[in-house]
């Protein structure tokens, strides 16, 4: 469960107990607010002795001398003030926010000497604080001793010079966290709570935001010709739902953009069955749908200027014995024919089904889709960057840009015709899985082949999503990758 931060923006701080939080450049003589907290001068002998030198993200922690209006001061170094980046912001709010414990309120002083903080910046680090306090403990009933007391509600007094600013900025901030923490709660849940049609509820759900959700039935995709979705889907007691989100924001007459997940809400490969260790993380292999919901409720909170489109696949793949077999030949919506040569390939067949759904239906700007998808992404990139697949240069630059901007980084792989033809099948258009090598790429060749002459993207997210590096924003197993990445995207260039 997340502590809860009350995070509010004033110019000055009443200081009468709790913690102090300074922030300071390396270059800077002194920390932001060491003349209201430090009256006794003790920060500058402390650094001395502890050889605090403002390193990024380094801390000093300090009980705070008899006649200190806190009880408790602990400074965050920025590093040097000409490297400092939009993304530092973030890391510093969530540094900061590792350091409140046992404390009911804070003042955190953001303004350094000699550095112009802008409100922009004051809202980042602040939305840096809210994603760092995520947690996911809803199913443990022990606490460890530090734990024992109920989750408390922290007050949070944020000092900078343009408060008014920051308050403004901070609306859009809270919008992306609330996002990034659905998606985190999403891929957290264990299986056997949050199957398709709870999954298909959990988006239904954002229709209290303004976005309109329609949840496709087993029936209803089997009238529009969905073989492919559905034969992933057949080994499952747990029926296979499509979810539709529309967020209209923009002018009636623009085409929307559109995100489209996978969600297979737990992955045992079906037929062709993955080893029993590590599986329980397959529970996660709904990482890509969980970034398109988080994306829309975003979208919707923060009222963007924009039409977008969420679709998000919903199934899971069990060895039942109606189970599809390796050998199967199933018909997609597009009529196009393939040969599963491997079930545990079945993302693809999901994705191949719902982008041909938007496609077909909206005649989207762009498609760009969302999956867990293979781990031979994970061998070629680690959980460092996620794969970037496109047949658009522009949108591929675009999207790379806001990768960087968010800390979210994608580096482009290659298509072509030679890694193309690899999925080529002798009984059926084409095969799901063109073997081992170059197993990432002749994924991203099968989508290709089902969103026709549209601008689309492929972000391959097994490294990113689930299990990566827990950073000073992220201390969750399931990290709610894409959603602050398309974000930015569609802030930076597609908003009227």
């Amino acid at each position: 469960m997340s502590v809860r931060l009350e995070i509010s923006f004033s110019k000055s701080a009443k200081l009468n107990g709790g913690l102090a939080i300074l922030l300071k450049t390396a270059e800077a003589d002194s920390a932001a607010g060491a003349e209201t907290v430090d009256p006794a001068g003790v920060i500058a002998k402390a650094a001395r002795i502890a050889r605090f030198s403002a390193k990024s993200m380094s801390g000093l922690d300090i009980v705070a001398p008899e006649g200190a209006p806190v009880e408790r001061i602990v400074v965050i170094g920025l590093g040097k003030a000409a490297e400092l980046t939009a993304h530092d912001w973030l890391k510093a709010g969530g540094a900061a926010a590792s350091k409140i414990k046992n404390t009911d309120k804070a003042a955190v002083f953001i303004d350094v000497p000699g550095l112009e903080t802008s409100a922009r910046a004051a809202a980042d680090f602040a939305l840096g604080m809210l994603l760092r306090a995520y947690s996911f403990d809803t199913y443990k009933t022990k606490k460890s001793d530090e734990e024992e007391k109920p989750v408390k509600s922290v007050k949070v007094t944020i000092v900078t010079a343009d408060p008014s600013g920051a308050k403004k900025a901070f609306s859009d901030s809270e919008a992306i966290a609330g996002g990034v923490n659905l998606a985190r709660d999403l891929v957290n849940e264990p299986p056997n709570v949050l199957g398709p049609v709870e999954f298909a509820a959990k988006a239904k759900e954002l229709e209290k935001l303004g976005v309109e959700v329609e949840i496709l039935t087993e029936k209803e995709m089997r009238r529009l010709g969905m073989g492919a979705l559905l034969g992933v889907a057949q080994g499952s007691v747990r029926p296979p739902r499509l979810a539709v989100m529309q967020w209209k924001g923009g002018k009636g007459k623009d085409r929307p953009v559109a995100f489209i997940g996978k969600g297979v809400v737990f992955d045992t490969g079906g037929i062709s069955i993955k080893p029993a260790a590590g599986m329980e993380d397959m529970k996660g292999d709904m990482g890509g749908a969980a970034a398109v919901t988080g994306l829309m409720h975003v979208l919707a909170s923060r009222k963007a200027a924009v039409n977008a489109v969420g679709i998000i696949g919903l199934v899971e793949n069990m060895p039942d014995g109606n189970a599809q077999r390796p050998g199967d030949i199933v018909t997609s919506m597009s009529g196009q024919t393939i040969e599963v040569i491997n079930t545990d390939a079945e993302g693809r067949l999901v994705l191949c089904d719902a982008l041909w759904y938007c496609n077909d239906r909206f005649k989207p700007q762009f498609m760009i889709n969302l999956a867990t998808l293979t781990g031979a992404i994970v061998v070629a990139l680690g959980n460092v960057h996620a794969g970037l697949f496109s047949n658009d240069d522009q949108l591929s630059a675009q999207l790379t840009a806001a990768g960087l901007s968010s800390n979210e980084k994608l580096w482009r792989m290659p298509l072509g015709r030679d890694y193309d033809k690899l999925i080529d099948s002798k009984f059926a258009d084409m095969k799901n899985t063109g073997g081992r090598q170059a197993g990432s790429i002749t994924a991203a060749h099968f989508l290709k082949r089902f969103v026709q002459d549209t601008p689309w993207a492929h972000l391959d997210i097994a490294g990113t999503a689930m299990g990566s590096p827990q950073d000073e924003i992220n201390q969750s197993w399931g990290s709610g990758f894409g959603v602050r990445l398309l974000d930015e995207l569609v802030r930076a260039h597609y908003e009227s």
